[in-house]
Parts: C-alpha cells; sequence; structure tokens
C-alpha cells in the first residue's frame, strides 16, 4: 500500500511542475514524506534480517 502512495504522489508532483499549480508546495512536502516513510520501512525490514 505505501508503494501505491508513493507513486500516486510521484504523478502528482509532476502535474504540479508541469501545472505550476498553488498546490505544488503541498505536493512537494507529501512527497518528501513519502519518501522518508518508504526509507523507514526499508531500514526496519534490513533490522529485522
Amino acid at each position: 500500500m505505501l508503494e501505491t502512495i508513493v507513486v500516486i504522489m510521484l504523478i502528482l508532483w509532476l502535474l504540479g511542475m508541469v501545472t505550476t499549480t498553488t498546490m505544488g508546495g503541498l505536493i512537494h512536502v507529501l512527497l518528501v514524506i513519502a519518501i522518508v516513510m518508504v526509507l523507514f520501512r526499508i531500514i526496519k525490514v534490513r533490522k529485522v534480517l
């Protein structure tokens, strides 16, 4: 599910770059949060192994 959110955020981020909407800043923040969550998940999986 987390990967789906990351893909959606990437698409929204690219749309924000193309359309230059006022919501672009929010999309960037959400994209960064999604990437950080993925990194934490990867680190957590490696610690378990």
